[in-house]
This record gives C-alpha cells, structure tokens and sequence, in this order.
C-alpha cells in the first residue's frame, strides 16, 4: 500500500500537481481552481525513486568533522529553533544549549519543525547564557560567534584552516539585537558568512545549517 500519492488537476489551463497521503479524500479536487483531480503517481517515501544502490552508497557514519555543539542564546522563533534542531539531529550535534527565553523542545509545537528531532538531540536550558558560555569555555571547548561587524571573519576560510581541534561551539544570538556582549567577549572567533546580495544577514536557522554542516563535513575535507 503507498503512503502517498500525486495528483493533477484536469482543467487545460490549471494542471496544478501536487502530493497527498493515499489514504485521505483531501486533494480530490484542486486546491487551486477546484476542478477535479486524478491520481497520476504512488509512492513509499521521497527517496522510492533512488536507485536502492544508491541509496545503500551513502554510509551512515560519513563525519569526520570536529565535534560541534550549539549555544542559542535568546533564539526567540520556535519554528527556527525547531528547525535548528532538525539540523542538529543530521549533523550530529554532541548537544544544543538553550540560553535566556530561547525556547526548548518541552513546548508542544516544536515537533512541527523539529519533526521528532527533539527527541534525539541532548540540550540543556540555562537562564544565563553568558553564564552558560563560561561554563563552556571552562570545560575547554571552543566558542564561536555567527555574527557580523567589521572585526568578524570570513566563515569559510576560518572553518578551512582552523576546525580541527578542541569541540566548538557554535553561538547565535538573538535574530535582531544578535549575540550578548558578555558572551561574544568570550568567543574565540567571530565570524560572518558571506553575503553577495543586498542584505546584510540570513535566516538565523538558515545560518545555522550552513555553518553546521560547514564544520561537519566541508571542514573535515
């Protein structure tokens, strides 16, 4: 039995395609137009399309990176700290430590980002992140800051030199006023992605997954 299917609308000038579960009557007609729809594909996962070997090329511990944790100090959006979880969850994250009103994965809608993955990350709550930040600087791990300014540093090329070593954690702040002075003194490295466009920053969940997997894989390279 598929798990879901793929269905078109039939009006000529329309034709929206779109997925469903396969065991619901929703989609019968067109979200769209409201003309009515036929089922052109079933399917298992996302993945029944792959090749099985190429889906068994892939080992499960790829990793070679340091050994990364995440403070997120003051993160306010539930659905971005969700969404760092699941990020976490398929970088191997060691854990993620939760500062100030950052929210934590006992509110009942981070599932809707996380999607399971805060059940798999350790974390931590700490009221003080700056506290939390000395605390880790103190047990020897490596503190550094995606953050902007003219004294941070390009990302990739810090990231390509410097990863290998003690673990690092990654710090973000809070998505407008960005990460607490007392905990950036702390940093052993303040650091920027690059930005070709008009704006000065990404989505703060955005960042996190490319400077995650930055470490994690391109790093270990």
């Amino acid at each position: 039995m598929p798990k879901f299917v793929t269905r078109q609308c039939t009006r000529a000038d329309c034709r929206l395609r779109f997925p469903v579960a396969a065991d619901t009557t929703l989609g019968e007609r067109c979200p769209h137009c409201g003309e009515a729809t036929v089922v052109d594909l079933a399917y298992d996962t996302h993945d029944a399309h792959a090749p099985e070997e190429a889906q068994a090329a892939e080992p499960a511990t790829r990793v070679a990176g340091p050994a990364v944790e995440a403070l997120l100090d003051n993160v306010r959006s539930l659905r971005n700290v969700g969404s760092m979880f699941r990020t976490a969850d398929g970088a191997g994250l060691r854990h993620m430590h939760l500062g100030g009103f950052t929210p934590t994965p006992a509110h009942p809608q981070m599932a809707k980002t996380a999607l399971g993955a805060e059940a798999t990350v350790p974390w931590t709550l700490h009221r003080d992140g700056a506290a939390a930040a000395a605390w880790l600087e103190s047990a020897g791990m490596r503190l550094w800051a995606l953050e902007g300014g003219p004294h941070s540093r390009d990302f990739f090329e810090v990231a390509a030199s410097e990863a290998a070593g003690p673990p690092i954690v990654l710090v973000f702040g809070h998505e407008v006023s960005g990460v607490d002075p007392r905990i950036l003194a702390r940093c052993e490295r303040v650091l920027r992605l690059p930005m070709l466009g008009l704006k000065g920053s990404l989505n703060v969940s955005v960042a996190f997954g490319i400077a995650v997997y930055g470490l994690r894989f391109a790093a270990a390279r």
